[in-house]
């Protein structure tokens, strides 16, 4: 069983939440001003690493609130879960939190 740490809630089952997707993806200031190819690269082309990702979930099935994870794409190993707008933890080679401290 794999348990997932809220933010919010703390430690709950992975059956109650659901990934959706890479995280800390910036939409475009002038949408207008992009071509059609621009616009589909944002709207469709996303990282598909092998190793350490950078998520967004949603607690679905407890809170409904949405947060990040840090996650290795081949163990599904989850390093650290952070609240939207916090700043993403910085993963050591050794698969260790280095920051920010509040995430370990």
């Amino acid at each position: 069983m794999l348990l997932v740490k809220c933010p919010w809630c703390g430690m709950r089952d992975q059956t109650e939440f659901h990934p959706h997707g890479e995280a800390h993806i910036a939409r475009p200031l002038d949408t207008e001003a992009l071509s059609e190819e621009e616009w589909g690269d944002y709207v469709f082309f996303r990282k598909n690493p092998k190793g350490l990702h950078y998520e967004r979930w949603v607690h679905s099935h407890g809170c409904r609130r949405w947060f990040n994870a840090a996650r290795d794409t081949v163990t599904d190993h989850i390093y650290a879960t952070y609240k939207p707008g916090e700043p993403r933890p910085q993963i050591d080679d050794e698969g260790n939190v280095i920051s920010p401290e509040e995430n370990r």
